[in-house]
């Protein structure tokens, strides 16, 4: 039994780890890279059409986000999830590929004018999110699944996101049993629309995360009605518009849910009847999938609006906006709006055309109500950038420039150690994932000396013995220089296809010799076909 850290090790995106168990190859999550890249990631230490399994504890892109490249790369395997996470992913992969898609042609478009002009192709296809899509296998919570013989997995409701899960892995092999518990992302408690989150009782080995390890949420539950209200009354009284980049699943339903109460409580004096814009076809899908779920992860008082026939993220002037003309059509109208737009940390989406037309407008404001990874355009805003380049346009910050403190997804350091703490009895040992690299090593020192647990920080590469509970082999950070990579060049695609076929001649091993001398000589024929 062997676990290997690959992604999320020192920091926040790329959450990635994988189980060699019972001669099963799992990976828990293969999410994809946000803002800087500070440290080089190992690649998967077996080829992609070896995987069997993978486990996703929700469906934000940083958790989910390359499955369609794994898919691409030879994967065929089944992908668990709890269900309102399986429904999350059949438009966020889609809409992951839509963007990728639309950065290579646009790459494309603008390299053309160069002389050395070198063609890019997207990181995966609409056809590959498919493709992935279709090995997705929905699981409820708080159910025993046997994966195979000797490993069993369990969901349970993590409360970070609609369908959010921390995952229980039992494995037994050769007469020896061992429990690993993957937290997943752990939610904040006393969000808007989803439950708190619940807690594990036991386990050998627990990965836990660390994004807010750090920090202290407020100590009383901000008031967020009153603090969006004012921020829109002061706003709209200088005429402006008031922008929020807001991640399109989970967070954009819960300002709508502000939002609704601040219409129905008339609390915006001088524009009762205010429109709210939200700009983002994944969002106004993703808010439909909120629906479908209510009554399985809605908290008790959005159940309550629901048993009363109050739908708890709509109200009147919400315009959903699909189509390019209908979000072009919107900074058009110089009526004082809130436009709601994705991406949550203005890295790709229609949120970037919004800053474009609002950022340099001193009547408006940008508010942030999420967290923003370095390295990405919102980060740099929120710590003063004077200018931003935007579609090959500098632009001058004139905005008001707003965070709604305490909103946060995630579990603040309280939130983290209540977590763990519920643990009735002591793990043997907790890795310290999906943080940045200060926070991780500082809450792993938090735990060691607050809560007498043995806990550790790994860096990408790090392997574990769950048998022996020693490490094969620690890894040492390996830093990378800042870059950002949004699409693959063709000759990257082709040693993705060796890679895929390399993976499916090992997985060939013990076939007929018939059958392998015949896919011998096709490969063989293909190679005389290209060998220059």
């Amino acid at each position: 039994m062997k676990l290997m850290f690959i992604g999320a090790a020192h920091e926040v995106t790329g959450s990635c780890h994988y189980i060699n168990a019972c001669g099963k190859h799992i990976l828990i999550d293969y999410g994809m890279e946000q803002g800087q890249n500070i440290f080089e990631n190992v690649d998967l230490p077996v080829e992609a059409p070896l995987i069997d399994y993978v486990l996703l504890t929700h469906a934000h892109v940083d958790h989910s986000g390359m499955l369609p490249l794994l898919y691409a790369r030879g994967f065929r395997g089944r992908i668990f999830m709890t269900e309102a996470s399986a429904d999350l992913c059949s438009i966020m992969l889609r809409d992951c590929a839509h963007i990728q898609m639309q950065e290579a042609e646009w790459h494309n478009r603008k390299a053309k004018r160069n002389s050395e002009f070198k063609a890019a192709e997207p990181v995966y296809t609409m056809e590959d999110a498919d493709g992935a899509i279709k090995q997705i296998v929905p699981c409820p919570y708080e159910k025993q699944i046997e994966l195979c013989d000797g490993i069993q997995i369990r969901f349970a409701d993590i409360g970070h996101l609609l369908g959010s899960a921390s995952i229980e892995v039992w494995l037994n092999e050769g007469g020896q049993e061992r429990k690993i518990v993957f937290s997943g992302d752990i939610g904040n408690k006393n969000q808007p629309l989803i439950k708190d989150p619940s807690y594990t009782k036991d386990a050998d080995y627990v990965v836990m995360e660390s994004t807010y390890g750090d920090r202290l949420h407020s100590t009383e539950r901000p008031d967020y009605v009153k603090e969006l209200a004012d921020i829109i009354q002061t706003t709209f009284n200088r005429g402006g518009n008031v922008v929020i980049p807001s991640f399109a699943v989970g967070r954009t339903q819960e300002m709508l849910y502000f939002l609704r109460k601040i219409k129905e409580d008339k609390l915006i004096q001088g524009f009762p009847d205010f429109p709210v814009y939200v700009d983002s076809p994944l969002a106004v899908e993703a808010t439909g999938i909120f629906h479908k779920n209510e009554l399985q992860c809605f908290d008790e008082e959005a159940m309550e609006l629901v048993k009363k026939g109050i739908n708890p993220i709509t109200f009147p002037g919400l315009n959903l906006s699909i189509t390019s003309d209908e979000s072009k059509a919107i900074n058009f109208d110089m009526t004082p709006k809130v436009i709601l737009s994705a991406s949550g940390m203005c890295e790709a989406g229609r949120i970037r055309h919004h800053l474009k037309h609002n950022l340099w407008r001193q009547e408006c404001t940008i508010l942030f109500v999420g967290y923003q990874a370095v390295g990405t355009l919102g980060r740099a805003i929120i710590d003063g950038t004077e200018q931003v380049k935007l579609f090959g346009e500098t632009i001058d910050i004139r905005a008001d420039i707003k965070q709604l403190t305490g909103i946060s997804g995630h579990a603040d350091k309280e939130g983290l150690l209540e977590w763990i703490g519920a643990f009735e009895n002591r793990p043997k040992k907790v890795f310290i994932v999906h943080g940045e690299d200060s926070v991780t090593e500082t809450f792993a020192q938090t735990l060691i000396d607050e809560c007498d647990l043995d806990a550790y920080a790994p860096y990408s590469g790090t392997r574990f013995d769950l048998i022996s509970g020693t490490f094969d082999y620690e890894a040492v950070p390996v830093r990378v220089t800042p870059k950002k990579k949004a699409v693959s060049d063709v000759f990257s695609r082709l040693m993705a296809a060796g890679q895929r076929l390399i993976g499916v001649i090992k997985k060939n091993e013990g076939v007929a010799n018939k059958d392998l001398a015949k896919f011998a000589d096709q490969i063989n024929s293909l190679c005389d076909k290209w060998d220059r």
